[in-house]
């Protein structure tokens, strides 16, 4: 039998007086898997920052009540939640300010979803938040562990080069999700990745062999036309 994964996820706030790319950013993230809360101004967002304690913070310079630089400074006094400011301005000044004020990162809008995602994931990771609540995977004959970066098949460890268990680690973290190539490479290679989609099946044909036989609770599948999913039966 699996064990139950931690459940909880990774909680964002979204400081943004724009509804529109609030909602936006709420939509897309929640579909990810996070769970989100929205500030339309900067005052209301230091409040919700104490109130909702995200693991991290999409904070918009140009805010209502108190701008995006405010925020950042009173975050700043008392804690080190990572923040990713958002704006249309793209100025190097601007960057350097934010940055030295103690944002992690700084997106120009406007962006794509995916690249925010990966910006997201990549601070994260970087500072030892992402996926803290799930860092070792336990399935029926399989142990899936990025803390030690081991893969165990019936008790015994299995030599896996890293992005191969990053690849099954990602898969099996959303069971049943079908992801096509080309989020698989933006996802566990990085969005500024430029190989080839067959780098992702030629990791799928190497794990199938590692895995091959294994359950009959699980296994790696192809969904002809659109990708991979680890299913769970």
């Amino acid at each position: 039998m699996k064990e139950k994964r931690d459940s909880m996820a990774i909680k964002v706030l979204i400081v943004e007086d724009d509804s529109n790319i609030a909602q936006l950013l709420q939509l897309y993230l929640e579909k990810e898997g996070f769970e989100t809360q929205v500030a339309s101004d900067g005052g209301q967002g230091v409040t919700l920052f104490h109130s909702f304690a995200p693991d991290l913070v999409l904070l918009d310079i140009m805010l209502p009540v108190l701008d995006g630089w405010g925020v950042c400074r009173k975050i700043r006094e008392t804690d080190k939640t990572p923040i990713i400011m958002l704006t249309a301005k793209g100025e190097t000044i601007d960057k350097v300010a934010g940055l030295e004020m103690g944002a992690d990162d700084y997106i120009v809008k406007p962006f794509e979803m995916k690249e925010l995602l990966a910006r997201v994931h990549a601070v994260l990771r970087r500072l030892g938040g992402d996926e803290v609540k799930a860092r070792r995977l336990t399935f029926d004959g399989l142990v899936i562990d990025l803390d030690s970066y081991e893969l165990e098949v019936k008790g015994k460890r299995v030599d896996t080069p890293p992005k191969e268990l990053e690849l099954l680690f990602h898969l099996a973290s959303s069971p049943n999700r079908v992801f096509t190539r080309n989020q698989l490479l933006d996802e566990v290679w990085g969005f500024d990745y430029f190989g080839d989609s067959r780098t992702v099946d030629v990791h799928i044909k190497r794990l199938r062999e590692k895995l091959e036989g294994v359950s009959d609770q699980w296994s790696l599948k192809t969904v002809w036309g659109v990708g991979y999913k680890f299913e769970v039966l």
